[in-house]
């Protein structure tokens, strides 16, 4: 077939041209243009599109920055209509940012770029002991990136213009001590309450029940019994625990790994040595170090001259005060524990012989080398069990690089069973069953991973029972599973959930009659509250619940202050109903100088943010900024 396109190409070529030309007549550019069409314009900024495609780029990216700090967060938390329309309307907000430091004309120099860049952590591990950057290094982190280097460095010049649109604005936010407390005296509020409650327990033997009622009450609330949705799979791991489990290791390859690390093993070979020192700073001036050198040269002749009064020389004459009171003891050391000069002279002695004149950044030494420690290795049988681990481990680390591939093409290319894999590689098919959306609590090992699940309910997985693409739930672990039996979310059958709907029915009428009765002794102890029989009182606050339900506190801090007391009726729907008499306002304890000062700092800090939405609503109205994606219900005003 393709040497026939070969041998007519230029018949071919003119077809093509016959073809294409008139629909270039006919129908023009615009709709060849149609192919790179990017999608519905979901928003608008000064005329600016932001289309779908952007929209769907920008949210993965986003997606996939979040996973990589908090790898546990439930995957339908990152995709549902909340999260992505907070990211279209941080797309907005960017481009709205963008646009306002075009239009004020904030720029950034090239010196303020340049030292951006010194300063940053990623760009300054990219520098040599010379301080010199390793322009192939920055190219790599520029190209991880999709970027050159100088797009990198433009995209960052960007960036730090656009922060000058809301820098000035936040570091002005500030508040005074007064505006803090008055604003915290507010919004944390203390009240005295008393409270009686009414709890539907209490109401439950008064609850009739008729079987008429239970279904209706399961029909009225049918979502609440819900299964959820769940799978059977099989699934294959490779991993490199399970390879290390099958690799065998011949006796001589066992010995050939001891010899070649029997350095290691034995570990470095240690000297003891004493000293005698003449400080002798760099920077002396050289007649002053010319009479140090001639001092360490005169005790250098009484040490050969006796060695055995070394260590009391030492102690007379040593200017190091830390092992002069030994005699000028060391102690033991191995190599990269010294100065390299005096290293270098201390392993080079013999054992109790002294050395020439050592000169250092310190001064002059005279080294007496007193022991020598050499290495004990230990022997091949001692070591058989470490060793056989070492090598297990790296050997089955080589096999996972050499099977990765092989295992990821397989699962999808005979993507509709597992066992032909599992066969070819030797691994073992595992079963799973009841496994949900989300990982179960307190579960662990491959089936927690949410990637894998999220790999095992996609739609492909689940309508064509397929094995999932290899997924890295850890390091050196990959898994495929495949859905053997897919149960569906749907509404359970009445006669199966009888029971729980029986149980919910009592609660809810039990709830209903704890509200009646509550209401009415409400209304009586309107009449003569002298009547009212309450709990001990107790102060409460928005940080400061003491046990009360939320709904509790809310109705005592929305009470008249200038009716107070007041006596008020709270509905806690499920939980009952409760009458709350509010007493008095309680005066806030003075708080501490330090939390005072970090309080007034917080406020300042929630101050400047108020005021940076604000200047952001007054450019998206100066901009004209459209978002025609339509907004989720949980975030639409009520």
């Amino acid at each position: 077939m393709f040497d026939s396109i070969r041998n007519n190409s230029k018949i071919l070529m003119g077809l093509l041209f016959l073809l294409i030309i008139p629909s270039f007549v006919l129908f023009g550019m615009e709709g060849y243009s149609r192919f790179e069409d990017k999608g519905a314009v979901v928003a608008k900024v000064d005329g600016q599109k932001i289309n779908q495609t952007d929209w769907d780029a920008a949210h993965q990216s986003e997606v996939q920055r979040i996973r990589a700090s908090v790898p546990n967060l439930d995957a339908k938390l990152l995709d549902s209509p909340e999260a992505r329309y907070a990211t279209l309307d941080k797309m907005v907000n960017d481009r709205l940012i963008a646009r306002a430091s075009e239009k004020q004309l904030l720029m950034t120099s090239d010196q303020r770029l340049a030292r951006y860049l010194q300063q940053d952590p990623s760009i300054a591990g990219l520098r040599g002991a010379d301080g010199k950057l390793d322009m192939d290094r920055y190219r790599q982190l520029a190209a991880s990136q999709g970027m050159t280097p100088e797009m990198l460095e433009a995209r960052v010049r960007q960036d730090l213009s656009n922060q000058q649109v809301l820098a000035g604005l936040q570091a002005s936010g500030f508040a005074t001590q007064r505006q803090t407390d008055m604003a915290l005296d507010a919004y944390l509020q203390r009240r005295e309450i008393q409270v009686q409650r009414w709890l539907p327990l209490d109401f439950a033997a008064k609850v009739q029940v008729a079987d008429a009622d239970l279904e209706r009450y399961y029909k009225e609330n049918s979502e609440r019994f819900r299964s959820v949705e769940s799978a059977d799979i099989e699934y294959l791991v490779l991993d490199v625990a399970a390879l290390q489990a099958r690799v065998v290791l011949p006796e001589q390859d066992l010995k050939t790994y001891y010899e070649q690390n029997l350095q290691k093993l034995a570990g470095q070979e240690q000297r003891r040595a004493s000293h005698i020192l003449v400080n002798a700073a760099k920077d002396l001036p050289a007649a002053d170090k010319q009479k140090a050198r001639e001092k360490a040269e005169a005790l250098l002749a009484s040490a050969r001259k006796a060695p055995k009064s070394f260590a009391e020389l030492a102690r007379k004459n040593s200017d190091d005060t830390g092992s002069a009171t030994r005699g000028g003891d060391l102690d033991f050391f191995a190599r990269g524990a010294m100065v390299k000069p005096f290293e270098d002279a201390a392993f080079a002695l013999q054992k109790d012989q002294i050395s020439d004149i050592v000169e250092s950044d310190f001064g002059f030494h005279i080294i007496l080398l007193t022991d020598i420690k050499k290495p004990q290795a230990p022997s091949f049988e001692a070591m058989r069990p470490q060793l056989e681990t070492d090598l297990r481990k790296q050997q089955a680390q080589r096999q996972f690089a050499e099977l990765a591939e092989t295992f990821s093409n397989s699962v999808y290319e005979q993507s509709d069973s597992l066992t032909p894999v599992a066969e070819k590689l030797k691994l073992t098919v595992q079963k799973a069953q009841g496994l949900t959306r989300n990982p179960a609590v307190g579960s662990q090992g491959v089936l927690s991973s949410p990637k894998l699940l999220e790999a095992v309910f996609s739609e492909d997985a689940v309508a064509k029972k397929r094995n999932t693409a290899a997924v890295e739930v850890a390091a050196n672990t990959l898994v495929s599973a495949r859905i053997v039996n897919h149960r569906p979310s749907a509404v359970r059958p009445f006669e199966d959930v009888k029971a729980d709907v029986r149980l919910l029915w009592i609660q809810s009428q039990s709830a209903k009659l704890a509200t009646v009765e509550g209401q009415a002794q409400l209304a009586t102890w309107k009449k003569e509250p002298a009547q009212a029989r309450l709990a001990a009182a107790v102060t409460v606050s928005r940080d400061q619940a003491q046990n009360q339900p939320q709904a509790v506190i809310d109705a005592a801090l929305r009470a008249d202050p200038a009716q107070l007391p007041a006596l008020v009726g709270v509905d806690l729907a499920d939980q009952g109903y409760a009458v709350v008499r509010v007493n008095k306002i309680v005066q806030r304890p003075e708080t501490p100088a330090a939390q005072a000062e970090q309080s007034r700092q917080q406020f300042a800090r929630i101050w400047g943010q108020a005021q940076t939405q604000a200047y952001l609503a007054s450019l998206k109205a100066q901009f004209k900024v459209e978002i025609l994606a339509e907004k989720p219900k949980k975030l639409s005003a009520p």
